[in-house]
């Protein structure tokens, strides 16, 4: 592997969405990252929906990218052994492990800085452990509710709402990667390695609280919380004579423009909507007129109007459209390819350039415990000493794996 996290070593011990995010960001920047799995396996292998072979359902492919699986029994007490040999040859550690679970299966914080004092140890647990709510579980929909997110839905429509994707586990696994990347920094200068702990609930309440705060800010409020050019029902896609359009007019430039777009110049000396600050006075409005102007229109045609008019303006997707979406495809973001075991496959690429260049094509994912006996050889142990560990059912080979 190339790219700047080549030569490090990531034990990878989490599971679902929010963990394999973390890991794939770091894997693609060129770390080798060692899935370790139960003998279930990773819940998303089975829960991530239909796939052509049991345990490797569509969702899992697209999070576990470039990992190599091991498949260890961890109640058996020669597993912990084999853990531990894994994870001193690691650089960095991540888990979505419940903090008392850690401790049970000696991978918790303190325990891998007293053998590893080098290890970047990254927890990513619901809440913070010093408040009320530590050890509480937690799942993307858990972490929408308590922190506002669907709370802003409410705000918006009346009802009450999740996102629909796993946007609280995509944003916080992100935010994991970032700090391990500091951490990693400062291991450089002091040659140490640091403790994370990443809170979902704290992360997620922190991005709604600077969205929609506020005239709440002040002490006393100047006024309710709340965004009204975000939380308005009708900020969405625009209707067209054939389909929708996404179109964004914020500066003043921008909506003079849309208003010459739409052939309503007279609309830029309206005193609603005549500046910044009036649009934003008059949120509803300004949406209500943007939510009709376009139905007269095909989508191509709007799309050519406003660029001519400077306005930013994109064609609507469906999750079935992007698949063909022509700069998708020219990036290879993505892409057809044939799985090793699962067949032909839509590849989703990585979106990021550094130096110039694009990070390297993962390996596809792989079934459970594929890689566990080159990994246990790569740590030292003996051919028979792995046989045994299979034989005893300490490592589950991939043959025996559903």
């Amino acid at each position: 592997m190339s790219g700047p996290l080549a030569g490090l070593r990531v034990l990878d011990l989490s599971s679902v969405v929010v963990g394999p995010v973390c890991t794939g960001v770091l894997a693609e920047q060129g770390a080798e990252v060692i899935k370790l799995e139960s003998p279930d396996g990773d819940l998303l292998r089975k829960l991530g929906g239909k796939g052509r072979t049991p345990g490797m359902a569509g969702k899992f492919l697209n999070f576990n990218r470039g990992k190599r699986s091991i498949c260890l029994d961890l109640k058996h007490p020669r597993a912990k052994a084999v853990l531990a040999r894994i994870a001193a040859r690691c650089d960095i550690l991540v888990t979505n492990i419940r903090p008392d679970a850690q401790k049970r299966l000696g991978v918790d914080a303190a325990t891998m800085a007293e053998k590893l004092p080098r290890l970047i140890h990254c927890s990513i647990v619901g809440f913070r452990t010093d408040g009320p709510y530590a050890g509480k579980p937690a799942y993307d929909t858990v972490i929408q509710g308590v922190s506002g997110i669907a709370g802003c839905f409410e705000a918006s429509t009346g009802e009450p709402r999740y996102v629909p994707m796993l946007v609280a586990d995509h944003v916080c696994g992100l935010i994991a990667a970032q700090q391990i990347g500091f951490a990693l920094y400062r291991r450089e200068k002091t040659g140490r390695g640091e403790s994370l702990e990443i809170p979902m609930f704290e992360n997620m309440a922190a991005f709604v609280l600077q969205e929609h705060l506020g005239p709440m800010s002040f002490r006393p409020a100047l006024g309710p919380p709340g965004d009204q050019r975000v939380l308005s029902p009708e900020a969405r896609p625009l209707k067209t004579a054939d389909g929708f359009i996404a179109v964004s007019a914020n500066t003043d430039a921008q909506a003079h423009g849309f208003f010459r777009a739409i052939g309503r110049p007279e609309l830029i000396e309206d005193p609603r909507f005549a500046n910044v600050a009036a649009r934003t006075a008059h949120t509803r409005d300004y949406f209500a007129l943007r939510a009709t102007a376009l139905v007269g229109r095909t989508t191509a045609e709007w799309l050519e109007l406003f660029t001519r008019h400077d306005v930013p303006a994109m064609p609507y997707n469906t999750i079935e459209s992007l698949l063909t979406d022509p700069h998708l495809r020219a990036t290879g973001m993505v892409r057809e390819e044939e799985h090793p075991t699962e067949g032909a496959t839509f590849a989703i690429g990585a979106p990021n350039i550094l130096s110039g260049g694009m990070a390297p094509t993962l390996p596809a994912a792989q079934r459970l415990g594929a890689a566990g006996p080159d990994l246990l050889a790569e740590a030292g142990l003996s051919a028979q000493e792995i046989t045994d560990l299979a034989r005893d059912g300490a490592l589950i080979q991939p043959e025996e794996t559903t």
